[in-house]
């Protein structure tokens, strides 16, 4: 069984508990790592606050230096590290290597620039602002994107001078150990990060709650999000959240449709559709709805599922039998609200393994049970709309804000309903993501950013000095 990584060590957990790892492509059980308990907690938030008075002090350059290092041996071993996710998450491969690994490297490197450019002080009037480390970050992050999540928050972390105690997800740890081993060998001071699998209940929640703990960066379920954020009140810590999303993508009459449906099919089933920013609701001009549902049912049948390691795979499994079961309940209550099954279905396309077939469903109306809710598969619903402000009523229409998409004939078009949406980011005829802009959302998806500039921000505190 694996160990924690505290202290700059790894160490035997204080629980004699272990989590199995599973393959969901074949259901088999790869590895166990630790339960993790709150002793360990205890011991590696211990490690991260001896720590970090003299990390905050290194000079950023110093600091940039060793994630730079981290991001260059990531890219190094970027092979192996993208097969243990397309082996414990279900990624199809090419995707695990250039998404889930080549990515993370990228923004890795990103924070190792920012760690020494990004200003920290400003004269205002008679005062000095200055911006320092906010101190002991627990980052707890989900399963669907192992490694990208995990750099996110701590890559902006470390390179703002703070140090970390991480919880993976136990569903697909791999790549945090990935990480670990890495940060370790480019020579990261002893407990500058420290690493502790386990359960959300206990290990998430002893962090969250901790009181050595300045701040909380979670990312994964809304529910989920209400309690950590609850927890983190009991000590007034700082709070970050990046949650669930149910992205609109609003298709204007004049847009290319073909294309439109194409690019909007293909940002939905990305990752099995395992994806929080996946733009899961088409939304059409009646006019032309009866022509889109046919194109996304003809995208859809071109979506090969199968085997991560086989290239012409383009959807792998789900990344666990609780996940799968969750998806085919939706697609029978989509079903049983009156919506059209126009593709996929709760069919298994294979004898092993947690697959769900890519289904789009037509006749969805606005309050549907898989129009509102995030559903995190490779569903997509087609809602008609007749106004432009009927449009946008639908796309802000639940109580999520993550992201969206909106297609025009002109980009001026494009960009005036796209201020309209209620939602973090927006993809204008097709733009693609940008990971050094912010990334977070509004309403129930979330508080606070992610990456560039604006990620680093988050993981430090303002002080005044007059002068």
């Amino acid at each position: 069984m694996r160990q924690l990584y505290i202290g700059g060590s790894w160490t035997a957990s204080a629980s004699d508990e272990s989590i199995e790892v599973v393959n969901p492509a074949t259901e088999e059980v790869i590895d166990h790592v630790p339960a993790g308990s709150p002793d360990d907690v205890e011991s590696a938030v211990a490690a991260a606050r001896r720590a970090f008075p003299s990390w905050s002090r290194t000079a950023p350059a110093e600091r940039g230096k060793l994630l730079a290092a981290a991001a260059e041996l990531l890219r190094q071993r970027a092979d192996d590290v993208a097969a243990a996710i397309a082996t414990d998450m279900g990624s199809p491969l090419g995707f695990a290597l250039k998404v889930q690994t080549l990515m993370p490297a990228g923004v890795l490197a990103s924070f190792a620039q920012l760690a020494e450019s990004h200003p920290r002080e400003q004269r205002v009037g008679s005062s000095l602002v200055v911006k320092e480390p906010i101190g002991v970050v627990a980052a707890i992050t989900p399963w669907n994107y192992p490694l990208h999540q995990i750099v996110c928050k701590v890559g902006a972390a470390l390179a703002a001078g703070c140090t970390v105690v991480l919880k993976p997800s136990e569903v697909a740890p791999l790549a945090a150990y990935e990480l670990a081993g890495i940060l370790d060998e480019v020579g990261l001071p002893p407990g500058v990060f420290n690493l502790v699998s386990g359960r959300g209940p206990v290990v998430g929640e002893a962090m969250a709650a901790h009181p050595e703990v300045d701040m909380v960066s979670f990312t994964g379920s809304t529910a989920a999000g209400r309690r950590v954020a609850a927890l983190a009140a009991e000590t007034v810590k700082r709070v970050a959240l990046e949650l669930g999303g149910k992205s609109a993508n609003v298709i204007l009459p004049d847009a290319d449709l073909k294309l439109a449906v194409k690019v909007g099919v293909a940002n939905c089933f990305v990752n099995a559709g395992q994806t929080c920013s996946a733009w899961t609701r088409m939304i059409v001009h009646r006019d032309q709805y009866d022509e889109a549902v046919r194109l996304a049912v003809e995208a859809a049948r071109g979506y090969t599922v199968g085997d991560p390691f086989d290239e012409s795979t383009r959807i792998g499994p789900l990344v666990s039998q609780v996940q799968r079961d969750r998806v085919i309940r939706y697609i029978n209550r989509g079903q049983e609200e009156g919506a059209r099954l126009v593709a996929g279905g709760t069919e298994r396309p294979h004898e092993r393994g947690f697959y769900v077939e890519p289904t789009v469903f037509a006749g969805v109306e606005p309050g549907m049970a898989i129009e509102q809710e995030e559903i995190f598969g490779p569903v997509l619903s087609v809602i008609p709309y007749t106004t432009e402000d009927q449009a946008v009523s639908i796309a802000n229409g639940t109580r999520y804000g993550l992201a969206g998409a909106v297609w025009a004939g002109t980009e001026e078009r494009a960009l005036a309903l796209a201020r309209r949406l209620r939602t973090g980011q927006v993809a204008v005829n097709g733009g693609r993501f940008n990971p050094l802009a912010p990334f977070g959302g509004y309403k129930q998806s979330g508080v606070g950013r992610e990456l560039g500039e604006y990620g680093l921000e988050e993981y430090l505190e303002i002080k005044s000095l007059q002068l």
